[in-house]
């Protein structure tokens, strides 16, 4: 059974529960001082204890998403496997078709009326990085009307470790869109949805890391490739986005700001503005503290060009650690690049925060974008 597995959540809560009974039920036999029964007791309080943690563990993964399987938990994830059965686009990139998801809206099973999710496999060619997506098409792109019509598109991360469904899970991006359209407070936009970790399990913040993995170069080079030669999609930044919350959040305005050629509009829920340096993400910048500086979003405010795109950041006043940096990327923002925000009175680090900025967000980032 899977990490995620609702089945291993249950299981954990009935071991637990039950732990606790044969706990109240043995303490008496065990209340003598010889070393047995503080041996027993001693095992049956760790027992409980370690099950009480490993069922609240679960429940919290299951509701943020932090990591997808046991071999992501314990680091020892995989890299993809062979790819066979490609799809070949006309300048040769590949992108292979791993099946799709349903929406959990209303007719689900109908493309026309609830869009689609694809799960594919990304090839970077120029990176040499593989990664999964799952593209969310909105109903519209099935539909006659807009048979030969192009779509925006945005590019959705995670935070790190986080995972790609938890986008449409838990954070519920494909249903959210679908309810502005319904309203028309949107343009229809094709949502690709990842994880910043295209390096498993290290957490690379979206840098072309020297000698390392080339994650800046997939995401704003090889991603947008592949995406726009097997789906109708403008190829233009002006038809591109890129959205993310945390990590990816900080990976969305460096992109944007760094890459103008490949991002119009950036969206950071929660972001950080420079990559930290620690145990998951190693040294990012090869000793170059010119390219340190570089990814450091108020150093590049203040030392770089301006870009001409769209930004928009969040935080709140109350509960998030990046509101004095927040209000400080706000006022250093020159023109030409244009800035937004959604500032919370409170709201923590987390998915409920986030699923309160998502709509306006959204909503901001689809009329930005044109194909």
């Amino acid at each position: 059974m899977g990490l995620t597995s609702k089945k291993v959540l249950l299981l954990a809560v009935l071991v637990a529960v039950a732990l606790f009974v044969l706990t109240v039920w043995l303490w008496p036999r065990l209340s003598k001082g010889n070393w047995r029964a503080v041996l027993g007791r001693v095992g049956l309080l760790l027992a409980t204890q370690l099950s009480i943690f490993a069922a609240i563990g679960l429940f919290a993964n299951n509701s943020f998403g932090f990591y997808a399987s046991w071999a992501d938990l314990f680091g020892q994830e995989q890299e993809p496997g062979v790819v066979t059965n490609y799809q070949t686009g006309p300048n040769g990139t590949k992108l292979e078709m791993l099946g799709t998801e349903r929406i959990s809206v209303q007719n689900g099973s109908r493309p026309a009326s609830a869009g689609r999710i694809d799960k594919v496999l990304i090839q970077g060619e120029h990176s040499g990085i593989a990664s999964p997506a799952f593209v969310y098409l909105p109903p519209q792109y099935f539909q006659k009307k807009y048979a030969k019509q192009k779509f925006p598109a945005a590019l959705v991360l995670t935070g790190y470790p986080g995972t790609a469904e938890a986008l449409y899970k838990k954070l519920h991006f494909p249903q959210t869109q679908h309810e502005l359209l319904g309203k028309h407070k949107m343009r229809p936009t094709v949502l690709v949805m990842m994880r910043p970790t295209v390096a498993p399990p290290r957490d690379t913040e979206c840098v072309d890391i020297p000698n390392g993995p080339q994650t800046e170069t997939f995401f704003t080079k090889d991603l947008r490739r592949d995406i726009t030669e097997h789906y109708r999609i403008g190829s233009q930044a002006k038809s591109w986005g890129v959205m993310g919350d945390s990590t990816g959040g900080y990976c969305a305005l460096k992109m944007a700001m760094r890459h103008p050629e490949a991002y119009s509009t950036a969206v950071a829920l929660s972001g950080a503005y420079k990559a930290p340096l620690d145990a998951t993400t190693g040294d990012l910048f090869g000793g170059n503290s010119q390219l340190q500086r570089e990814n450091n979003l108020l150093w590049r405010q203040r030392h770089m060009p301006a870009p001409p795109v769209n930004l928009l950041v969040t935080s709140s006043k109350q509960g998030e650690g990046n509101y004095h940096q927040t209000m400080r990327f706000i006022e250093q923002t020159k023109s030409p690049t244009r800035i937004s925000s959604i500032i919370l009175d409170s709201g923590g680090h987390n998915f409920n925060t986030w699923r309160r900025e998502i709509p306006a967000a959204l909503q901001w980032l689809g009329n930005h974008l044109t194909a």
